[in-house]
């Protein structure tokens, strides 16, 4: 029987390849290159999984498909091994967060664990967007402000373009010559983060951005 092996982003990257193939072929361009798209994704694809078996690179291997139905399936049949975001409760979240005694919690009952890359909120009342997740093994939070300005653009997260905020936090990395130095760090992030997971492919700005934050 083959382990759960894929991450949210992981599923989300090759679908996003699936879709640069259907473009490819609805443009009816020539079979030489459609055939050169196809490999180019499918190497993407398993470069993505660098330690997967001989079975799990079988099941990631898209060459052969052709139609709407097989890729759906092809997708379906991934979809059942997916690693789900690590369980974690209120009393953790509140944990992670001790300054905030009367911070609004997302409602974890509704939460999809299968398809969420990190685990994030905002809380008007705080003027806050929080941040979970699993860092090098360790569940790992960080708060933002958020700025009440929206509008559209491309998310540092996701990569993909929709309705964002500018979202700023203060690292506690310090400067060794400075030990009182603080800065602050940013950027355009999904106002959503639902939308945001649904297309991110990529988690190095991600974990970056966590990384400048906590200071590790």
């Amino acid at each position: 029987m083959i382990e759960k092996f894929i991450k949210n982003e992981q599923l989300n990257y090759i679908k996003k390849q699936i879709a640069l193939i259907k473009d490819s072929t609805t443009k009816n361009v020539p079979q030489n290159v459609l055939t050169a798209v196809i490999d180019l994704a499918n190497a993407k694809i398993l470069t993505l999984f660098p330690k997967a078996s001989l079975e799990q690179q079988a099941m990631l291997d898209l060459s052969k498909l052709k139609t709407d139905k097989e890729y759906e399936q092809y997708i379906q049949q991934l979809s059942d091994y997916l690693l789900p975001f690590p369980k974690i409760t209120e009393q953790q979240l509140k944990k992670m967060f001790p300054k905030h005694k009367k911070m609004k919690l997302p409602d974890l009952s509704n939460v999809d664990h299968n398809q969420l890359t990190y685990l994030s909120w905002n809380d008007l009342g705080y003027n806050k967007k929080f941040i979970v997740y699993e860092l090098e093994g360790k569940m790992v939070g960080i708060e933002c402000e958020i700025s009440p300005n929206r509008n559209k653009n491309l998310c540092s997260i996701c990569n993909s373009f929709g309705e964002v905020a500018y979202f700023s936090t203060v690292t506690k990395a310090r400067k060794s010559k400075n030990p009182d130095y603080y800065r602050s760090i940013g950027n355009l992030i999904c106002v959503d983060s639902c939308e945001c997971n649904k297309k991110i492919t990529n988690v190095e700005y991600l974990t970056t951005f966590l990384k400048d934050s906590l200071g590790i």
